[in-house]
């Protein structure tokens, strides 16, 4: 009965009732279910909703809801300065610490040398730094990295959108909280899939069906994301996912389903963010529009509008898109007060990148950034595969690499092992019935050494060498001058990449951080910095490819150096190639190669209605303008006439505005369908598990209840039975309305039941008391 969901959210309830905090709850609930029964964490989510919809308490004390506090309140305690942080503040005045945190920005309060004072920028947003830090004068023109943003209203969460995981994460006060889902996971898998009947799965939902439905499955879409179907990644990608690549009709990588649907990799990950917006909704209790999305540093900008694009379709204001390994940083860097110079070594699922940055006295520059972005554990499990594959065919003659089910086992399989030859020096993989032919199944049983798997992704690891020795030099310091080097993304467990990372840098890599979690922790602080909520860091990102344009003879000319501090604007002035040519065509490239066709082409524009003129005399004017989130903006004019054409380089081929939409629309509709679905799931789960709770309860009880009322709850029961028999045509609310009838007449047996065990509890805790002394007493007789 302890784990009994239904039997101890009635538990819950009964507490609640009775005018307890949540702490206390939990408390008197695990002294009589059994320890760790429920968390705290539960109780609050429980509270809130007894509070808000299913329940009607009319009297506010005894259902412990906070009261309200004024701002005289408030005021009048803050000028007794008695109470120098918010906890104290909170207990001092019977409210949340969350409550006493929106009062105080809302009045424009901080604690300064140990008074309350008014905040110096809480009227007007000037452009002066907080006291705590020295900004050099080239950092002026980044002062929108420091406070506010214009129109932030409402929480800002900070979304760290995985290759393989998602996390979601928010500041409350000064420290981030990652969010739990609904499966109680800090992490969420970065899967989508499409059942049989259309309903769409996200997460671990999805990820636990991809054996029996590969192809309709979705997972690691990031590593196409912004990246045309011909592009040498993909053609690499196609050889090792179970679901299908195909060429949209811009050009660029999208996915297909078995019912010919087609998806872009930007709707994919709109979906995950989609399960990161609910998950952090449910926990904030308040809808979540207000995002700041990370990406690999490494990312070009068709990856990096690409990403932005999901988040639209998802219904997100993406304030801002960060590098993955800046975000770790400020995640380690927000409580250290020394100056220091850091390597950032991200090896995460699909994509690896390597960040120099000097943090001193709350400014976090980056100084450098390289990496490869396709690169990571989907390669390292790709590698064990293909090894099992080989492996199996030695042993069993037959190849599986056209078996989509048996290729999804044994991915599964390689990810496992992975995970365990972290901590094991062997493992071993038993995969029956793999596969069958005429003589019958056939089984894969094989032991992994620990030493095998290393020299199976040994190239892998040496991959990440020269961009690490590359950002040392762009950075301008050796590795005696890192003081410390965080290890970020899963595939840093690994203890041959550890051991990688100590002879590059000469020194023990850091474990300050969680892998899984920094980034989506400081995609939140630098969310609150645009909330408002954060003023002592200041951000300095910087460009990690250069770019430019294409001049005569196909010759890269760049106008912006990679590890260039962003945001940054840079003009330069060109001319016409022939006599009276009245116009010009200005291709955009990103890259580090001396030809422009060896670059990545951005996009491309023409200017028109140039006067006729001998070659080298029209001026045109090129100016390149990268924002804060490092997405390009570029236009050219004719300084003669005066025209001009600017251009937004959009995602690879580029989704169009009507496009986006489209997607946006759909992905409400699945929202909406998804909705309907789960609230029908829920509404019909929780009667059953009344009806079930009720039942069990009335025999155990009925002797001590009236007969009416024993008839009465029958009845109920009956009536609920009817309706729930044709459950997918009543409406949920109906459902939902006779439950909670059921619910309030059972209110009685349940308090029974409860106080029943409570007391059960209490005399065993005294027989148990009574018995102690007696061992005493005969232990000193000994």
């Amino acid at each position: 009965m302890a784990n009994d969901k239904q039997f101890i959210r009635h538990c819950i309830r009964y507490e609640f009732h009775q005018g307890k905090s949540t702490a206390k709850a939990c408390e008197s609930i695990c002294s009589v279910l059994g320890v760790n029964v429920v968390s705290k964490s539960t109780c609050e989510f429980w509270f809130r909703r007894f509070k808000e919809d299913d329940f009607d308490v009319s009297d506010r004390e005894r259902s412990g809801a906070p009261r309200k506090v004024t701002d005289n309140e408030l005021q009048a305690l803050l000028d007794q300065n008695s109470c120098q942080t918010q906890n104290e503040l909170a207990q001092q005045l019977g409210v949340t610490q969350q409550d006493i945190s929106i009062r105080l920005r809302q009045m424009g309060m901080i604690l300064k040398e140990g008074k309350w004072v008014p905040h110096a920028l809480s009227e007007k947003k000037t452009k002066v730094a907080a006291p705590t830090v020295t900004v050099p004068n080239r950092f002026t023109d980044m002062q929108q990295y420091r406070y506010k943003s214009e129109g932030v209203k409402g929480a800002v969460i900070g979304i760290d959108l995985g290759t393989t995981f998602s996390c979601v994460a928010v500041m409350e006060g000064k420290q981030a909280k990652v969010i739990e889902n609904a499966e109680d996971s800090r992490t969420t898998p970065s899967y989508v899939a499409f059942s049989k009947d259309n309903e769409r799965l996200v997460g671990m939902p999805a990820k636990r069906q991809a054996v029996t439905n590969s192809v309709n499955t979705f997972y690691a879409t990031k590593r196409l994301i912004g990246r045309r179907f011909e592009d040498p990644e993909v053609k690499e990608d196609m050889k090792s996912v179970t679901y299908k690549i195909v060429k949209a009709s811009n050009g660029d990588a999208w996915v297909q389903g078995t019912d010919g649907k087609m998806y872009s990799p930007s709707q994919i990950g709109a979906f995950v963010l989609m399960k990161m917006k609910e998950t952090a909704a449910a926990y904030l209790n308040t809808p979540v529009k207000n995002a700041v999305i990370t990406v690999p540093a490494y990312f070009n900008d068709s990856q990096r509008q690409a990403t932005k694009d999901a988040g639209q379709i998802a219904g997100l204001n993406v304030l801002r898109v960060i590098n993955e390994p800046t975000a770790a940083a400020l995640a380690y860097g927000m409580d250290k007060q020394e100056d220091k110079i850091i390597a950032v070594y991200d090896l995460g699922g699909g994509t690896f990148d390597i960040s120099i940055l000097e943090i001193q006295k709350g400014v976090f520059e980056v100084k450098s950034t390289n990496g490869d972005t396709f690169l990571g554990g989907e390669d390292f499990d790709n590698s064990l595969v293909n090894y099992f594959v080989s492996e199996f065919k030695k042993e069993q003659g037959i190849d599986v690499t056209k078996d989509a089910m048996a290729m999804q086992r044994l991915k599964e399989a390689a990810e496992k092992a992975k995970i365990e030859l972290s901590s094991s020096l062997q493992t071993d993989i038993n995969l029956p019935y793999l596969t069958m032919d005429s003589s019958g199944p056939k089984h894969l049983n094989l032991k992994l050494s620990r030493s095998k798997f290393e020299s199976l992704v040994n190239d892998l690891i040496k991959r990440t060498v020269q961009p690490c020795q590359k950002a040392l030099s762009d950075a301008e310091v050796t590795k005696s001058d890192i003081g410390e080097v965080l290890l970020v993304g899963g595939m840093t467990r690994v203890p041959k990449v550890q051991q990688t990372v100590q002879e590059i840098f000469g020194r023990q890599p850091s474990k300050a951080v969680n892998p899984d979690e920094a980034v989506a922790v400081g995609a939140a602080v630098q969310g609150g910095v645009l909330a408002g909520d954060v003023t002592d860091v200041l951000l300095l990102d910087v460009t990690p490819l250069s770019l430019g344009i294409e001049t005569l003879g196909g010759v890269f000319t760049r106008l912006i150096s990679r590890n260039t501090t962003i945001p940054t604007k840079k003009s330069q002035v060109f001319s016409t190639a022939a006599d009276g040519q009245t116009q010009v065509e200005i291709k955009v490239h990103q890259g580090e190669r001396e030809m422009a066709g060896d670059n990545k082409l951005l996009g491309q524009f023409s200017l028109v209605g140039i006067p006729p003129a001998p070659r080298g005399v029209p001026q045109i004017e090129v100016t390149f303008d990268i924002d804060a989130n490092g997405i390009v903006h570029v236009s050219a004019r004719d300084k003669g006439t005066g025209k001009e054409q600017q251009i937004v380089i959009q995602s690879s081929g580029g989704l169009s505005k009507d496009e986006i939409e489209n997607m946006v629309k759909n992905a409400e509709q699945y929202a909406k369908a998804d909705k309907i679905k789960k609230e029908r799931v829920e509404v019909v789960n929780q009667a059953e598990g009344i009806i079930h709770d009720t039942e069990s309860k009335l025999e155990e009880f009925k002797a001590q209840l009236p007969q009416e009322e024993c008839d009465k709850l029958k009845e109920l029961v009956a009536k609920l039975r009817e309706i729930l028999a044709k459950k997918d045509d009543v409406d949920p609310e109906e459902i939902k309305k006779q439950t909670s009838e059921l619910q309030q007449a059972s209110l009685k047996l349940f308090e029974m039941a409860y106080k029943k065990m409570a007391a059960e509890r209490e005399s065993q805790n005294q027989s148990q008391s009574q018995q102690e002394p007696e061992g005493e007493k005969k232990e000193e007789k000994n």
